[in-house]
């Protein structure tokens, strides 16, 4: 029977922590900003975007909205990201993603300063991961890891599989277990015989966006399985991308859905957030 990795437990931890720093940062004339832009009236967008606000207020990092029509054109977009890129009182920026179709979501995101891009997602952050020398790492990867290390079990040398290769979860998070020495095997929906290759796993990844895809007989005993999957069946259950009940019988440790990824994902938005505030204010630039 696998242990529980309490994402929401961590999350909160973390979040103690991280209040403790901005007090202390506070002291010393530093107040961390967040600027949240949401375009459009996405349901699930202002859900999201309403659960970063009350977790900014609760570390007490300055949260700043801003909510443009849906119909704003990509030139009075850039135009306020580039604002945002230049007031002092914001160390952080955030694009709430989907954007509406007319808008380039890629040239938005390129449009965020680097130092300021706390998702993570600027081509140049991509490229510092790549390498090994991160400035911000994208928020969900980096909450993985926190899960993963919080188990206790050392990565060096485990055999990591990610299933899913998104930009946003999937490549990420395979490059950081692979620069903590883990052999990572990245599988998609053009991967033949998964169910071996998810046998071997030590440490297996799960972000495909498929209900209970991946099941449990196919867990090797004793994985550690974070399921980053949230989905909706139609009664309204939420489940993950791993069939939960046979999963648990054979893994160590496994996360919950709800409860799981979801909490640290925002945990590590204040986290780079925090750290954005500390860089600028010391003047340092990449």
């Amino acid at each position: 029977m696998a242990n529980i990795i309490d994402g929401k437990a961590l999350a909160q931890k973390l979040r103690d922590r991280l209040k403790s720093e901005v007090d202390m940062l506070k002291d010393q004339g530093i107040k961390p900003g967040l600027a949240v832009v949401l375009v459009g009236d996405n349901p699930a967008s202002l859900v999201y975007v309403k659960a970063k606000g009350k977790a900014c207020d609760e570390v007490s990092i300055n949260s700043f909205q801003r909510t443009l029509h849906k119909e704003i054109t990509q030139k009075e977009l850039l135009w306020q990201i580039s604002e945002l890129n230049n007031d002092p009182k914001v160390h952080g920026i955030l694009v709430q993603l989907p954007l509406p179709e007319h808008l380039d979501e890629e040239l938005i995101l390129e449009a965020i300063s680097p130092e300021k891009d706390v998702d993570g997602f600027h081509p140049m952050n991509t490229g510092r991961l790549v390498i090994n020398k991160p400035l911000f790492q994208p928020c969900t990867p980096l909450g993985i890891i926190k899960l993963i290390e919080n188990t206790g079990v050392d990565i060096s040398g485990k055999e990591a599989v990610v299933v899913g290769r998104s930009n946003i979860v999937g490549k990420p998070v395979a490059f950081m277990l692979l620069h903590r020495n883990a052999t990572v095997t990245i599988c998609h929906s053009r991967t033949q015989n998964l169910r071996e290759k998810i046998g071997r796993a030590d440490i297996l990844i799960a972000a495909i966006g498929k209900p209970a895809a991946i099941k449990g007989e196919w867990i090797k005993q004793g994985a550690i399985v974070i399921d980053v999957g949230i989905n909706r069946l139609d009664g309204g259950k939420l489940v993950g991308d791993v069939e939960f009940d046979g999963a648990f019988k054979k893994a160590s440790f496994i996360t919950p859905v709800p409860g799981g990824v979801g909490p640290m994902t925002i945990a590590m938005l204040l986290y780079n957030t925090v750290a954005a505030a500390k860089r600028q204010s010391k003047g340092i630039r990449v």
